[in-house]
């Protein structure tokens, strides 16, 4: 990769992602009990949704089993996390992005778990103690069972209690945090939810999916107003997911096809959120190519979930999104590769596509690689390989370094000249 360290900072965020209820293990939530009820027909279904998929004939023994789908003892981060920090610390890693799992610090409405905030507040200073900075994720997908019950952010009444969970969080563990994220893809929580019905509560209403959207929003709203009256020294945002989106010809209707991408997905939901976030946090993973308004795959090479591989479309987005003239982190990206054949020259792309806009005068400041490990991947469970890190499954959930590991290692080693 041809860079120049100085194109980085020296407070530049290296880091890698993962979610608490992808790693943790023995989680009890709306996510669990979904998967109980759920996992036998996604194992029925997985030939049919699955078969065309170029590496389906490796993961197929994994897909259409029943126990692919259900997250069990998840990889034992909860356990583990101390070791595991060691592997980002050998990493040469400056910092690491995490969620709290909401249903573990109040499983039931208004009973906060003490030895849970306990731990979190241990997890928290291991970080700390490996000159690792800790990126929190107030939420990622899963929440308490009784929150759900209630009608999870369908109903804008509720939510007072993820607003009353994050003063919790802010109270309790506040003093050892800078970087708070509120929510995580608001849009693919309401799109798969609540339109293509692939995530729980798996209903089919185009009102509830732009109510659900709605709602996180104003609550990221609330909760941003909330820390800046008790620090301003938190750093508030919360993370989109962005596709590259480019035209497929020059019809007018696919340019209009693409105008509307950009004005609904990003200019809508950015000039609502407005002033109240300090950073705008980017997920990228695959490129949409517009002919008319309808979507079409162009690129030869695609992951092992089909989505094509295109990591220099990052810098498109982040140039895209100057406009808005918000710090940038880049906070989660990667691409799900068994063989670990296309990570490496992901990483590779996308921060060269990051240096390319930092360049240009976008204002990025963070990269975080998703994921950390390989893990549990929610309604498609444990056979997509996204992680750095392998584990085997089969023996004791050992952690297995894979060579983008060692890569992406080697490249922030030569650019923070650690």
């Amino acid at each position: 990769m041809n860079k120049r360290p100085t194109s980085f900072p020296e407070s530049f965020l290296w880091g890698v992602a993962t979610s608490a209820y992808q790693v943790e293990g023995g989680n009890y939530n709306n996510w669990s009990v979904w998967e109980l009820e759920n996992a036998k027909t996604l194992a029925k279904l997985a030939e049919y949704k699955l078969r065309d998929l170029p590496m389906w004939n490796d993961i197929r023994s994994e897909a259409v089993r029943s126990e692919n789908y259900l997250s069990g003892i998840a990889i034992d981060h909860y356990n583990r996390f101390e070791s595991d920090f060691d592997i980002v610390r050998k990493m040469n890693l400056n910092a690491f992005r995490f969620s709290i799992e909401w249903s573990r610090v109040e499983p039931d409405e208004g009973m906060w778990n003490v030895t849970e905030v306990e731990h979190y507040k241990r997890y928290i200073k291991t970080l700390r103690l490996r000159g690792i900075e800790p990126i929190l994720t107030l939420y990622h997908w899963a929440s308490p069972v009784w929150f759900a019950d209630k009608g999870g952010f369908e109903k804008s009444r509720n939510i007072e209690y993820f607003v009353r969970f994050a003063e919790k969080i802010l109270e309790e563990l506040g003093p050892d945090l800078q970087y708070i994220i509120t929510v995580n893809e608001p849009d693919t929580l309401a799109q798969r939810g609540y339109f293509t019905q692939e995530h729980p509560p798996q209903k089919r209403s185009l009102t509830k999916s732009i109510w659900v959207y709605r709602n996180q929003l104003k609550a990221h709203k609330r909760i941003y107003s909330l820390a800046k009256r008790r620090s301003r020294h938190f750093q508030i945002g919360f993370v989109k997911n962005y596709t590259n989106v480019v035209r497929g010809d020059e019809r007018f209707l696919t340019k209009l096809a693409v105008w509307l991408d950009y004005a609904i997905k990003d200019g809508i939901i950015l000039r609502y959120i407005g002033r109240r976030q300090d950073f705008l946090g980017v997920s990228y993973y695959l490129t949409d190519v517009y002919k008319g308004f309808q979507t079409v795959h162009t690129n030869p090479v695609v992951s092992d979930l089909g989505w094509g591989l295109q990591p220099e479309g990052l810098e498109h987005v982040l140039k895209r999104l100057r406009r808005y003239k918000k710090p940038i982190y880049v906070m989660g990206t990667g691409v799900a590769d068994i063989g670990d054949n296309y990570r490496r020259d992901w990483i590779s792309k996308t921060i060269l596509s990051i240096q390319r806009a930092r360049v240009s005068g976008v204002d990025v400041k963070g990269y975080f690689y998703g994921n950390l490990f390989d893990n549990f991947e929610w309604a498609y469970g444990r056979w997509p390989r996204f992680g750095l890190i392998g584990i085997d499954y089969e023996n004791n959930l050992r952690r297995i370094p894979k060579k983008s590991a060692a890569y992406y290692a080697m490249v922030v080693k030569k650019i923070r000249g650690v």
